[in-house]
């Protein structure tokens, strides 16, 4: 059965993230990423980085069967493992020990504006239990700095953001990177990305 799901921004964005990921990731390793939704990501990634091993994960079955449905129809079953079940909040994350102990670097992408601010505190003190020194967690989407939109546009979405759920938001950056700094994270890198968003790049600092 074909359960693929298509997001428009995945499509949109795929490119230039993986443009970013090409500066950070090593040859080999795992990278694991959180909040996977389609999979178009994961999928497109694990093709452009093939000697890494892209593993996906997500706490919606529908969006696992998606991902899923990618492997399957983009020919990667040897190469790329299945989703696992990851919600951020249930901490601790279970993760398989052979996944932790190759486990390079964690990415998640359009997840902390659509999720609540206790969702950003799992992410960064799992992820501070998972990540060595000098591996990286890379997150990507719209960002306040200074407590300020960077655009108009992003004005807009984050007021839709929270007449859908009054938890959800743009995040302020200066926030999100306190509580990197209280997980033993270094901000590395904030990089410009197309249609208002950045990439942020942390580095574990022991």
């Amino acid at each position: 059965m074909d359960n693929r799901l298509f997001f428009p921004a995945t499509q949109r964005n795929r490119h230039c993230i993986g443009d970013v990921l090409s500066r950070i990731i090593k040859t080999n390793g795992l990278i694991l990423e959180i909040a996977s939704g389609s999979g178009e990501h994961g999928v497109v990634f694990q093709k452009r980085f093939p000697r890494i091993i892209w593993q996906t994960s997500d706490p919606e079955l529908v969006h696992r069967e998606s991902i899923s449905s990618w492997i399957n129809y983009e020919d990667l079953n040897t190469k790329m493992p299945q989703p696992i079940f990851l919600d951020v909040e249930k901490i601790p994350w279970k993760i398989p020990l052979n996944l932790i102990n190759s486990l390079q670097g964690i990415i998640c992408i359009n997840m902390i504006h659509v999720a609540q601010w206790p969702s950003t505190i799992a992410l960064f003190k799992e992820a501070g239990k998972l990540l060595n020194k000098e591996k990286f967690l890379m997150l990507y989407g719209p960002f306040k700095i200074g407590k300020q939109h960077t655009s108009q546009s992003n004005y807009f979405f984050d007021k839709s953001l929270k007449m859908q759920n009054s938890l959800w938001g743009i995040r302020n950056l200066e926030e999100v990177s306190a509580e990197a700094k209280k997980n033993d994270f270094f901000l590395e890198d904030i990089i410009s990305m197309p249609a208002n968003n950045f990439s942020i790049i942390y580095r574990k600092v022991s």
